[in-house]
């Protein structure tokens, strides 16, 4: 029996990874925690005697000692719980991708030290791990990322003066938290992606493609040096890569349906549009200036989209307060948890003066 402690139950990737293990006898829940929503009931329901609310959730790991963590913490606020599981050798489903991008090398370092697996559940890096798997660095030559584009894809700038919130959080394709919505529609959840990319696989940034694929079939594909692309496809559903992660290395059975191909399966792609959704290059700038610019990338973003959210700034407004907080910071490294606290917060404090001045 695999004992799987899930932080973030109650959002999305939460609410799928719980029917997940549902339907595995060999998985079972052996502790709960969310950012605010009390958790009693589904702890009952479950069985679950370790529970938290609020938090990291480092607590919550000491306390259950599972064999695997599924982080699907939204934001910064889950680096805590990515480092506790690398640094003590347990294995690790991410969902959380602000962990790498923000603690990249920390994170990186504990891996190291720890020895545990990590495990993407990110839907592309999932079907790039797969893509790769027993495969050497030596055989690849490039990672393509795919973005199915978000709800304004074809959208032209001055369409997007005026955009609401609602309209943002209409994605086409995929059913998933409100600030990862809303990243897909600024292309700023491809860019963490493309940093997360990097930190997972270990391939210079000059090596990581991003197409738009609207339809959101082929979730990631790598081109190896003889030629040859091996892809991933099938059907837009984030219990596929919760499954391959939580029963990783057998690849479970689960309900999802295979593609029809003969329902008449049409693939297309297309080069993202940077100048009208301009997070996507401020990603892979701050990622190739490394220290901590990418930790204030994600923190700026996540600042940018509260507030967006909230009303307080229009849809544009996201973009220009990154790129402003990026060119407010110093970028230093971080060589512990405290000084990637401080980081992340220098890039929120300078993202917040520039939507006082918005």
């Amino acid at each position: 029996m695999r004992r799987i402690a899930l932080l973030g139950a109650t959002g999305s990737i939460g609410r799928q990874a719980i029917e997940v293990v549902g339907d595995h006898p060999g998985l079972e829940i052996c502790a709960l925690h969310s950012g605010s929503t009390p958790l009693d009931a589904l702890a009952a329901a479950h069985g679950v005697e370790h529970v938290q609310v609020g938090g990291d959730g480092t607590a919550l790991l000491e306390s259950s000692e599972p064999d695997l963590v599924l982080n699907a913490i939204v934001g910064f606020a889950g680096v805590g719980a990515t480092l506790w599981a690398l640094e003590n050798g347990v294995d690790l489903a991410l969902a959380n991708k602000e962990s790498l991008v923000a603690a990249g090398s920390l994170a990186t370092e504990a891996r190291l030290r720890g020895g545990g697996l990590l495990l993407p559940v990110d839907s592309e890096h999932s079907a790039l791990h797969q893509c790769l798997e027993g495969r050497s660095a030596a055989e690849v030559d490039s990672l393509v990322l795919t973005a199915s584009g978000g709800p304004f894809r074809g959208r032209t700038r001055a369409e997007l003066s005026d955009v609401t919130a609602a309209e943002a959080l209409a994605h086409p394709t995929w059913h998933m938290g409100p600030k990862i919505t809303v990243d897909s529609a600024t292309l700023a959840n491809k860019g963490l992606e493309l940093i997360e990319a990097h930190w997972l696989f270990g391939v210079p940034y000059e090596r990581i493609e991003v197409v738009v694929h609207p339809s959101s079939i082929v979730h990631g594909i790598v081109r190896f040096r003889d030629g040859a692309s091996l892809a991933h496809v099938g059907v837009p559903d984030m219990r596929v890569p919760i499954s391959y992660a939580l029963t990783y290395p057998k690849r479970a059975a689960t309900s999802v349906p295979g593609l029809d191909l003969a329902a008449g399966l049409t693939l297309s792609f297309e080069a993202p549009d940077t100048e009208t959704f301009p997070l996507l290059e401020l990603a892979r700038a701050a990622g190739e200036r490394g220290g901590t610019f990418p930790c204030a990338y994600n923190a700026a973003n996540e600042v940018a989209v509260e507030a967006f959210l909230d009303g307080r700034i229009r849809f544009l407004d996201i973009a220009e307060a990154v790129a402003d907080a990026l060119e407010a910071v110093d970028g230093a490294p971080a060589r512990d948890l405290a000084e990637l606290v401080e980081a992340d917060a220098e890039a929120r404090a300078a993202a917040t003066r520039r939507l006082v001045t918005a």
